[in-house]
């Protein structure tokens, strides 16, 4: 098994440092914090196995901390640190989702069962998640990364409207993951055990689509050699989701139009109907209403579709999710490399930040993705990132509303190191689990040399 990474945060410098030493020598790779803040701010740009938070820090409570984590990387196994008055809050933390909980003074026997019971069960999740991923089984409801405001109204939306039948409309640009919604509505709902039977509209020629489906019988046209049930029956029970359905021909158009309002198809060449149970999610990267006043989109089956509307923002209008994309990404593919890439640079990840992504989160992935097989390790610097040209980052404005806590975290958190380490710039460094290289570039970024 790999050793865990581990994050600790613990304002006490003594047991911090402690902690920190004996479980290094055993094998394990840390990194500590002494605040709430700092400890979150090594999230953005490193991956973590498992988290010792203290329940009391100066800035924030470990339930606060908790809570953060558990948004930014729900993976994240949190093991809290207590005293005993604090036990009701220690209970609190394992109903939002923490390991366990120790008690101070802390037994180094106790913590280490806990941390190898972690890492039996950080292996085998991977292993599952390894087998999903090969039988193209992932779960992509907990692809739905990040806390922004469209993305927290887009889950609480996606929640709410997951446990109806109604039609589902999902918009947006190419990229923007419309199937991982239209997936997740389904896992979600009472059809969650039933088929999800994706099709890609544009993907299927006009003059085959219809009888792919509504299927067909045997000899219905010459190279109808067998039966074919069709997308519909193929997804009785479940959910059928119709990509790009703007590219329906507008001759299918009726046709998709009475099986939704009488729940029955007839496959092509054949006289015989069949009922089916399906639910109906479509998308479109096409304005559909445009569409209707153009007449090439009927507005009778735009009607029938748009009972419940959603839209996937596109990445350029989320950017303060571009940190937890990237870090969910990294531990994606990292599992499918099989390497041990922690993280990425801070001005690799301000590089993507400051990126129009025209291709959203698709273009993100194709990033990352490349710095995976062109070598990556340790961490994604900016030299594994593709040349992003000036024609294709953000304008100024939109730079200037990133948020503006990370170099100020970044900045701080070197800055109390190097105090904690009366200045000494090779002490700071092994502090921060950098080289001392990396630290001095740090230092003059923040003028802190």
């Amino acid at each position: 098994m790999k050793p865990l990474r581990i994050l600790l945060i613990e304002d006490e410098g003594a047991i911090r440092k402690l902690l920190e030493e004996r479980l290094s020598r055993e094998g394990y790779e840390v990194r500590s914090a002494d605040s709430g803040r700092s400890g979150l701010a090594l999230l953005e740009t490193s991956a973590f196995d498992a988290a010792l938070l203290d329940i009391n820090l100066p800035d924030m409570t470990g339930i606060e901390i908790l809570e953060q984590l558990k948004n930014r990387d729900p993976d994240i196994d949190a093991v809290i640190i207590t005293g005993f008055p604090e036990i009701e809050s220690a209970i609190q933390a394992l109903r939002l989702g923490a390991y366990d909980y120790l008690t101070k003074p802390i037994e180094w026997a106790a913590l280490q069962h806990r941390l190898r019971r972690l890492a039996e069960r950080r292996y085998l999740r991977d292993e599952v998640d390894s087998l999903r991923s090969r039988l193209a089984e992932t779960l992509p409801i907990g692809e739905l990364v990040g806390t922004s405001a469209p993305m927290v109204q887009l889950k609480e939306t996606i929640a709410r409207v997951a446990s109806s039948d109604s039609g589902v409309l999902i918009e947006g640009e190419s990229g923007t993951g419309k199937e991982l919604v239209a997936y997740a509505i389904h896992r979600l709902s009472k059809r969650a055990k039933g088929p999800f039977v994706p099709v890609n509209c544009a993907a299927i020629p006009a003059e085959l689509m219809e009888s792919e489906i509504f299927g067909h019988v045997r000899g219905a046209f010459s190279s109808a050699t067998a039966d074919s049930r069709g997308l519909f029956r193929s997804a009785h029970g479940g959910t059928l989701f119709l990509d790009e359905i703007g590219d329906l021909p507008l001759a299918l158009q009726p046709k998709l139009l009475r099986i939704l309002q009488e729940r029955e198809v007839r496959p092509v060449g054949s006289s015989e109907t069949h009922r089916v149970d399906v639910r109906l999610v479509a998308a479109t990267n096409q304005n559909l209403e445009e569409g209707v006043r153009s007449g090439k989109f009927r507005q009778d089956l735009f009607f029938r579709l748009n009972v419940v509307r959603l839209e996937t923002p596109p990445l350029r209008s989320i950017r303060e999710d571009i940190a937890p994309l990237t870090m969910s990404l990294i531990r994606k593919l990292s599992r499918r490399f099989g390497k041990r890439v922690h993280g990425i640079a801070p001005d690799a990840l301000q590089t993507l930040m400051r990126h129009d992504f025209p291709g959203n989160v698709r273009e993100l992935e194709n990033m990352i993705e490349r710095a995976f097989a062109l070598g990556a390790e340790d961490e994604i610097t900016t030299a594994d990132l593709p040349p992003l040209g000036k024609a294709r980052t953000a304008p100024v404005e939109a730079a200037a509303a990133l948020p503006p806590s990370f170099d100020h975290l970044e900045r701080e958190f070197i800055a109390a190191k190097l105090r904690e380490n009366q200045n000494d710039k090779a002490r700071a460094a092994e502090a921060l689990g950098i080289s001392e290289r990396t630290l001095y570039r740090r230092l003059r970024k923040h003028g802190l040399s």
